[in-house]
């Protein structure tokens, strides 16, 4: 009989690891999937946001991220000082910058043609 106690042990102890490797091999397929898509372009995102940052000098036009426009007057540790138009200057943090202003022409193929 306890033969027989010992082989059902060692079977379910065997059944248990597989159903342990079953249950692994999604979560660990769901984990690639979310670095791959989720977490690594984000990483690259910012890594390009702070080069960008530490690029800043004086002359660039920038936009911030409330919308506004401005040339960059003045670059310190934390903060950008822009010049907004007449004159007008704003100290706004470097973070806040998105990134340099470029004007798109506004396409003609966008323009509903009017009749």
């Amino acid at each position: 009989m306890p033969s027989a106690f010992h082989a059902f042990l060692a079977q379910t102890a065997e059944g248990q690891s597989q159903s342990l490797t079953n249950m692994l091999i999604p979560l660990v397929l769901m984990g690639a999937v979310f670095y791959f898509l989720l977490i690594r372009p984000q990483q690259k995102q910012a890594k390009e946001h702070q080069k960008l940052l530490t690029g800043l000098k004086k002359g660039d036009e920038v936009v911030t991220q409330g919308g506004l426009l401005g040339a960059v007057v003045q670059v310190e540790d934390r903060t950008v000082t822009l010049d907004v138009g007449s004159g007008t200057k704003v100290r706004v943090l470097k973070a806040n910058v998105v990134g340099p202003w470029v004007e798109r022409p506004v396409a003609e193929a966008a323009r509903p043609e009017k009749k």
